[in-house]
């Protein structure tokens, strides 16, 4: 009953969301630009400076791809679906930074849809679907369950909430909250759950960004774990055009990592492209650059050409 009403409300949403914003992320055509979500990173100090559609460049490989539009998703575009994802395996180092998640999605902006879930048993117990009403999507945060063998692998529950999402018109980003941990798999350096997160995210241009908390369990505090952990996280949010906002030990407070946050969604482009011919559909490796003084992109490392 809750999937049912989950996959619904997602939908009327979506439904609702496109006619507003159609001219904005319209359905793309064989042979039409691609678009990709990038943000704009300064490279010194919090001083971002703006872009235009000349100063980004699209490159697939030495091949520079013709750049056709570039939107600010800001004002009449500012539309963001963002789904914040806990572990319920996270222990109690989680506790204290709860009030900062609920007071982060408090103060978003009317325009940001917001929905919480946790990741368990390799798939998203819901709380509260994509809302406007931050009110109670920070009423339904929670301590994590804190159990041993809760969620073998937050890449799973990725994945599913991905499958889960209906098509929209505007931006899709998730905050997951975890230690990275794939119990499942294990550790080394190449997980295919992991990759299998990314492919998945980058088809469905999904952003995700990432905040590290400790786990339970041996692995929770073995530090070989707790690295590749990170390294995934890390590598998830690198390739999608997101950042892990703290690398190391759990940190004292939230707040300055959700405060970079909101400040990233209101630097955030919708750049459109004409990518090299190709015969069939897939995934392109593609990099995004600006000579623009003090300013780097932000991308995802592939986009999905139909």
């Amino acid at each position: 009953m809750k999937a049912r009403r989950f996959n619904t409300v997602l939908a009327f949403t979506a439904a609702i969301l496109l006619c507003a914003l159609r001219p904005t992320f319209a359905q793309q055509s064989p042979g039409a630009s691609v678009r990709a979500v990038v943000t704009v990173e300064a490279r010194h100090g919090k001083e971002i400076p703006e872009i235009q559609r000349g100063d980004v460049m699209v490159y697939e490989g030495r091949d520079r791809d013709q750049v056709t539009d570039l939107l600010p998703l800001v004002g009449e575009h500012a539309a963001v679906q963002l789904f914040v994802l806990i572990d319920d395996a996270s222990n109690g180092a989680l506790d204290p930074q709860l009030e900062d998640l609920r007071k982060f999605i408090r103060n978003q902006p009317a325009t940001t849809l917001i929905g919480v879930g946790y990741m368990r048993d390799g798939s998203v117990q819901v709380l509260e679907n994509l809302t406007t009403d931050h009110q109670q999507a920070a009423k339904s945060i929670r301590l994590p369950l804190g159990q041993a063998g809760v969620s073998p692998s937050p890449y799973f529950s990725l994945v599913d909430l991905i499958k889960k999402w209906p098509e929209a018109q505007v931006r899709r980003q998730v905050l997951m909250v975890s230690d990275g941990i794939d119990r499942f798999w294990g550790s080394g350096p190449s997980d295919p759950y992991v990759d299998s997160a990314i492919e998945a995210a980058q088809k469905a241009d999904v952003t995700v960004y990432s905040i590290y908390t400790p786990g339970i369990d041996h692995f929770g505090h073995s530090l070989w774990r707790m690295n590749w952990g990170q390294n995934y996280l890390s590598q998830l949010s690198d390739e999608t055009g997101g950042e892990l906002f703290n690398y190391g030990i759990a940190p004292v407070s939230f707040l300055p990592y959700l405060d970079d946050l909101s400040y990233r969604l209101t630097h955030q482009y919708l750049v459109s492209f004409i990518p090299k011919p190709e015969k069939k559909p897939g995934l392109r490796q593609v990099r995004f650059r600006t000579e623009v003084p003090n300013a780097d992109l932000a991308g995802p490392d592939r986009v999905y050409v139909p």
